[in-house]
């Protein structure tokens, strides 16, 4: 199993991580992980800069999907920017030196979805982080085709937030927002993200929901007409009396907040579209009756990325400079100093944490 290396590069057998330590809060810091071997069609990335998301916060905090989902031991993470140090003998698209990302959905492009455009739902699917090591790590292996090479005029710092941007290019896309009155409920880090994308892609009027003042302010500066603290009961009202009263054409769910899930369906109109991103910490209630049957509306599931639509979506809208990100992207840290990072992250006082690896 021959590999190709730079040959101005001499790998380490170990590196530097962060990985699930315990069925608990918090992760762990080990300075001797094992670099991965890669094997024929894999690609060995020097990480450079990665994101901290809202998964990883669900597993810092070990709530119950986490501790349904998550492998202790496991190395996560999965939002990054880096460069090709290795490649496997049969890999042909790729070299040495490249710059790139990668796309955290893995699978074997076998079954019906990977075969019909859907890879990223494909019954097999590996996640990067989650059900196999990710890259909170100076290293990480990928499949060649997960690869993603990055556009010389997009920076580190963009480029290590594809991830997250493509969940929400992908949820916005979905829903067809064009023209539209649209609803985010929920504006952390991909709301946010989603308020800059839904204006980008023709959005008729923005609203906004959350808990959070400044988040509301900082929607509201990225293109949100009206952005609300979702604990006013009234607000639900106004929307409808700005759109013909009949609320909103489309419902973008980023919260995963069991009350917005009912406050959200209940501002969207009749026979409106919902897409639906936010996970759940736990079990929710939901009307069904009410929300979904007796209005009559279009539900969407959201999970990750098309691949690789998404990606050219991205790409395009990075470079035609309509997409707003500096103010989302707010702190960067060491590796080392992670519990700093996701403190950060948490407790609100930054947006989009990065840590340079």
């Amino acid at each position: 199993m021959s590999t190709v290396a730079s040959p101005n590069v001499t790998l380490p057998k170990t590196m530097r991580a962060l990985y699930k330590h315990h069925a608990g809060k918090g992760l762990a810091f080990d300075a001797q992980r094992r670099v991965p071997t890669p094997g024929p069609r894999d690609v060995l990335i020097k990480v450079k800069k990665v994101g901290i998301c809202g998964t990883d916060r669900h597993i810092w905090q070990w709530d119950d999907w986490a501790a349904s989902r998550i492998p202790v031991g496991i190395v996560t993470g999965h939002e990054f920017v880096g460069h090709v140090v290795k490649v496997g003998s049969a890999v042909t698209k790729f070299e040495p030196g490249l710059r790139v990302s990668a796309e955290g959905h893995i699978c074997s492009g076998t079954d019906y979805n990977a075969r019909t455009g859907n890879a990223h739902i494909a019954n097999d699917v590996q996640i990067l982080g989650i059900d196999r090591d990710g890259i909170f790590a100076e290293y990480v292996s990928v499949p060649e085709e997960n690869v993603w090479p990055v556009h010389p005029d997009i920076s580190d710092r963009l480029a290590a937030t594809f991830d997250p941007l493509g969940n929400a290019v992908h949820t916005v896309m979905e829903a067809g927002v064009s023209a539209k009155t649209v609803l985010i409920s929920g504006v952390g880090i991909i709301g946010l993200m989603a308020v800059t994308v839904a204006k980008a892609a023709g959005a008729a009027r923005i609203f906004c929901t959350d808990v959070n003042p400044p988040r509301l302010e900082l929607a509201r500066r990225l293109g949100a007409a009206e952005a609300y603290d979702a604990r006013d009961r009234g607000w639900i009202d106004d929307v409808k009396s700005q759109t013909r009263g009949e609320g909103v054409d489309v419902l973008l769910e980023m919260s995963g907040a069991e009350a917005a899930f009912d406050q959200g369906f209940r501002a969207l109109r009749n026979g409106g579209r919902a897409a639906l991103l936010g996970l759940p910490a736990k079990s929710v209630t939901f009307d069904f009756n009410q929300n979904i049957i007796f209005k009559g509306c279009t539900v969407l599931g959201i999970n990750g990325r098309r691949m690789w639509e998404t990606w050219y979506q991205m790409e395009k809208l990075l470079l035609s400079g309509r997409l707003e990100l500096d103010e989302i992207i707010t702190h960067e840290f060491p590796l080392e100093q992670f519990e700093a990072a996701f403190d950060t992250m948490i407790h609100g006082d930054g947006i989009k944490v990065l840590m340079n690896v």
